[in-house]
């Protein structure tokens, strides 16, 4: 492990940490003998795969471990500061003390922001009462009416925007990054002197990913007056690291590799591991399109549309809310085009739409959609269903899209028993091995289910569901950002390797710029359901021409 410079003052101490599962010969540490620090205003990242031991770590401070955790060890908390007398409390051991004493250092001196603020906020209550609960326990004997003065002043603090309004919104009701923004105004309501974020950014856009990061820096400049804020942050995003931490600690299967400043780890890493993760950026390795490739997917003036949340009247009927607006595009084949775009410009719906999966909802689509030389919009069902097998689609979260009652062998050869039926028991089990080689996995794979595999192999499973009914066109709904960077590099390997294997072509929807970089022959950049640009990625790139594009780009490469 590299060494690094020690911060001078430091407010959270992890001393020979471990945690681990069973007992015995069956134990298993899932953190090993780790020690690290974070200082007084500093900004520590903690990076690593899944399953490196990121979140226990994270999660240790507060005592929140999972049951059964076996934690050893010390966790040295620096205590909170009397700003009036300009002393501290004497460092005390997190792990030895009741949990009765954790619950008041809880929210109150170390807050934590989670990695989905949709499970994380309370769907019953809006976002004012959640924030003024943290208010609350922070400053117990202030009024009603200064607890939502407050309140508001967090919401507008953390650039949510007519806080008035948002107060009284539920978390259904913002977007992904108002929703993030809303968890870390709870977070901040009791002034902590440690925020630990887990993976704040995951779920957002590269705009909000650096809006929300920029939001902490500034939040944490603002804390000085109180003595400064320190901030753990859990990420797999190393793009992000390094124009946000001070210092930058490296973890493997619960191991600590290496500790370093964030410049001197990034471009002179010491351990083996670490530069094989810092170079894990996804490799451009695409075929080119034949010049005669048929065109196997086509839209033309494709828009949806939803009814208005706000009532109509007897005298005046609502507009409806445009989600698409005329967006019209050919796909041929072996060919792969990009979509990118902020939350909200689309993306998804377009994705939705071609595939036929908006029928039974209240959206209204309209256009033409063209698959295989077939009117798409206008099939009957039983034409539409017969064509599915050459259109698939592989979704965001392989474990959400996964049926968990089902083993591997079922969920691959469940297409085959629609799409094939006729095919034999001994026919079916051959296709479903051949596939599962085709995508990296083995014969162990059929009799296990789906918690039993890690993301990247999850996802792995899902694509051999989709190709097994080789199909012609694949919707690919970011395939990658649930997943770490080294197997997001291998996950798009894999599918440019099917791709020139099979000659499949490829909708890829994604708001990662690196994936669409190394993917895509052409992009097309959605904003607020319309095209603003459409053309040869290179060249995009290199050059966009609108000034939308150039800003979501610039966001991409500093984030």
């Amino acid at each position: 492990m590299s060494s690094a410079r020690k911060p001078l003052n430091p407010l959270l101490r992890y001393e020979d940490f471990s945690i681990s599962f069973g007992s015995g010969r069956r134990e298993k540490f899932a953190v090993h003998h780790l020690d690290l620090e974070i200082g007084v205003g500093e900004r520590v990242a903690l990076v690593g795969e899944s399953g490196s031991g990121k979140t226990l770590t994270a999660l240790a401070p507060l005592r929140l471990e999972p049951e059964g955790a076996k934690v050893t060890g010390r966790i040295w908390w620096s205590g909170k500061e009397d700003m009036h007398r300009q002393t501290s409390t004497e460092p005390v051991d997190l792990l030895s003390l009741p949990i009765e004493a954790i619950r008041k250092i809880r929210g109150r001196e170390i807050a934590m922001v989670f990695q989905e603020p949709m499970t994380a906020l309370n769907p019953l209550f809006t976002i004012g009462n959640q924030i003024i609960e943290a208010v609350r326990v922070y400053q117990p004997l202030i009024s009603k009416a200064d607890c939502t003065s407050a309140a508001i002043e967090l919401i507008k603090k953390t650039g949510i925007p007519e806080p008035e309004r948002r107060l009284h919104s539920y978390p259904h009701q913002l977007s992904g990054g108002q929703r993030q923004r809303a968890m870390i105004a709870m977070a901040l309501a009791c002034k902590p002197r440690l925020l630990i974020a887990d993976e704040p950014t995951t779920a957002l856009d590269v705009s909000l990913r650096l809006q929300i990061l920029e939001l902490l820096k500034e939040l944490q400049e603002e804390s000085k007056d109180d003595g400064g804020m320190g901030i753990l942050l859990i990420t797999h995003d190393l793009n992000l690291v390094k124009h946000f931490a001070h210092r930058v600690a490296v973890l493997n299967q619960g191991n600590l590799m290496e500790v370093g400043a964030t410049k001197q780890v990034f471009e002179h890493p010491v351990d083996p591991y670490t530069r094989a993760l810092v170079n894990s950026q996804p490799v451009r390795e695409i075929a080119p399109v034949m010049p005669l490739a048929p065109v196997l997917l086509k839209t033309d003036n494709l828009s949806v549309s939803y009814p208005s949340t706000q009532a109509s009247s007897w005298f005046r009927k609502q507009p409806r809310h445009p989600v698409l607006r005329k967006v019209s595009f050919e796909l041929k084949q072996g060919q792969t085009i990009g979509v990118i775009g902020e939350s909200g410009s689309g993306k998804t719906t377009l994705g939705m739409a071609v595939l036929g999966l908006l029928g039974d909802s209240a959206a209204e689509v309209t256009g033409d959609v063209d698959i295989l030389g077939n009117d798409w919009q206008h099939l009957k069902p039983v034409e539409r269903r017969a064509l599915r097998s050459s259109l698939q689609v592989i979704f965001q979260d392989p474990f959400g899209s996964l049926s968990p009652r089902m083993n591997v062998m079922q969920i691959i050869s469940e297409g085959l028993d629609v799409h094939f039926p006729s095919l034999s028991v001994a026919e079916r089990e051959s296709r479903v091995l051949d596939m599962l080689r085709e995508v990296g996995l083995d014969r162990a794979a059929l009799t296990r289910y789906p918690h039993e595999f890690s993301g990247g192999q999850r996802q792995r499973i899902a694509i051999a569901r989709a190709l097994i009914l080789r199909p012609q066109i694949l919707v690919l709904d970011e395939p990658t950002s649930a997943l770490d960077v080294s197997i997001q590099k291998q996950i798009l390997a894999l599918l440019s390797e099917l791709q020139k294997k099979y000659n499949l072509a490829y909708l890829m929807i994604s708001h990662d710029l690196a994936v669409i970089r190394a993917m895509s022959h052409e992009v097309m950049v959605l904003k607020d359901g319309k095209v603003v640009e459409f053309g040869d990625t290179e060249v995009m790139i290199k050059n966009p021409r609108q000034v939308y594009t150039k800003a979501l780009f610039n966001a991409a490469e500093l984030s």
